[in-house]
């Protein structure tokens, strides 16, 4: 008798779908946090192949779960333990499939890993935007699947905003082929849209055409140090008004955030932090010249000083030194970890509100739990702050968040909902925050999107038990 797994090794051939061995690259998690079991492992090499994994699994009654880079922070692409989901790998999706510089636009498949594609379209004289810390091993279709941001969504906008079209397999195993590249096209629901940021929930991403860039003529890094949260506000305030479009990163980081960086990794130096609350980084992207961005840079931050929003500050020198500053800033979840399990928050308020927000949910946390250490930073720039919570010192990590993570979730997203805010802004909802979803997105959000889900995936095959409950 023909069972499931012959169809799938005659799809997709028989070294691709896996069933024994050590699994645990594809059934666990980045954060170690999701461990389950998977039915199989599969490996499509082609929209084709993805479409006839999707059938098979549809008749047998099997749902599937789409994973990328397995790069995710909540939960969102591993299996569960029941050892009966079929794990959709698409790494092997992996091509660059055409550069149109005319029309600014790169068509990519799903598994191409983010970096991969920037040094793609950057040898060619462009710039593809999107930047995260994960960008050496996370892929295009989960930056799509979970509508990532990262560190130049203030000038550039989500990887939604980055997207003109998609190639998708339906939950019925068809090719919805919608790569056209367009930038105008009101011909009826936009279906793009409802595809990213799904979480693979509705059908699985097989490739996307990107928007391209030109590539500035010069891209500075500069680094301050700022007396308060309020005054790193007011600080954009005053880069928005000076810089305009040529600000493309604006990230905030706390002194306890730092001091992990300056800990666990030495050889690192860290500038400025330890006399001040807060350090802010800054990019400015110029298409003039480095000499004009300079000026700029200097300019701007010399108002700053002058207004008491910055105490101090450097301007990289060269690419090298940019690179180190950024690094730190990247390393401050490495740092974390190193220092043992966290409370991790993906969590967006108006920018206007931030400060209060901290000052209020600060407060919460230190007065229910005595010694508890918060390590916040983020996107300052668009309002995305990474607002986790870390164990007291000399505790034991995996027993505080045992006792504690349900009680400082509750107060976190609590604190979100009254400062009009979002419990995730670039992560996603997965399986952590599903459940959390109803008491912070209004009735009628929750049953148009389960309409949704209804209609376009009715058995429940797609990724099931994310973003939204069937």
């Amino acid at each position: 008798m023909t069972t499931l797994i012959d169809i799938l090794r005659a799809a997709c051939g028989a070294t691709n779908v896996l069933t024994e061995g050590d699994l645990q690259a594809w059934e666990e998690d980045w954060r170690k946090r999701s461990r389950g079991k998977a039915l199989a492992v599969v490996r499509p090499g082609s929209a084709a192949e993805v479409a006839a994994v999707v059938k098979a699994c549809v008749a047998a009654g099997v749902s599937i779960v789409p994973q990328g880079g397995n790069t995710g922070l909540v939960g969102g692409s591993t299996p569960d333990a029941s050892g009966t989901q079929v794990l959709l790998s698409l790494q092997r999706m992996n091509a660059v499939r055409s550069l149109d510089t005319d029309n600014l636009t790169v068509t990519v498949e799903a598994g191409c890993v983010l970096q991969n594609l920037q040094e793609h379209v950057d040898s060619a004289g462009y710039l593809f935007p999107l930047s995260l810390a994960a960008e050496g091993s996370c892929t295009i279709g989960g930056n799509l699947g979970t509508n990532a941001g990262g560190t130049q969504v203030v000038r550039y906008g989500n990887t939604r905003d980055l997207c003109l079209g998609l190639e998708v397999v339906t939950a019925q195993g068809e090719i919805w082929e919608g790569l056209s590249g367009l930038r105008k096209d009101n011909t009826g629901y936009d279906l793009r849209d409802l595809f990213i940021g799904s979480e693979g929930t509705l059908g699985i991403i097989t490739a996307a055409t990107m928007k391209l860039y030109p590539r500035p003529a010069a891209t500075l890094t500069a680094w301050a140090a700022v007396p308060s949260l309020d005054a790193a506000v007011a600080l954009l305030g005053l880069v928005h008004k000076h810089l305009a479009a040529n600000l493309t990163g604006f990230e905030v980081m706390g002194q306890f955030a730092l001091s992990l960086v300056a800990s666990h990794f030495a050889q690192m130096r860290v500038p400025l932090y330890e006399q001040s609350p807060y350090c802010v980084l800054l990019e400015n992207s110029d298409h003039e010249s480095e000499m004009h961005a300079r000026g700029q840079f200097e300019g701007v931050l010399e108002k700053a000083m002058e207004a008491g929003l910055v105490t101090d500050a450097v301007i990289a020198e060269n690419l090298a030194q940019a690179h180190q500053l950024w690094h730190i800033r990247e390393s401050i979840p490495l740092a974390q970890a190193e220092e043992g399990l966290n409370i991790k928050h993906d969590i967006s308020v108006p920018v206007s509100r931030i400060s209060a927000f901290c000052a209020e949910t600060d407060a919460l946390l230190r007065d229910n739990i005595p010694g508890v250490r918060l390590v916040n930073f983020g996107h300052l720039g668009d309002g995305n702050l990474h607002y986790n919570v870390q164990a007291p010192a000399n505790s034991e990590p995996a027993a505080f968040l045992q006792q504690w993570e349900d009680k400082v979730n509750t107060l976190v997203f609590d604190s979100v909902r009254r400062y009009n805010g979002s419990i995730s802004a670039e992560h996603g909802v997965g399986s952590q925050k599903v459940d959390k979803l109803p008491h912070h997105k209004s009735p009628v959000a929750l049953e148009m999107m389960r309409a949704i889900k209804r209609a376009l995936d009715p058995q429940n095959t797609m990724n099931p038990g994310r973003v939204v409950r069937a």
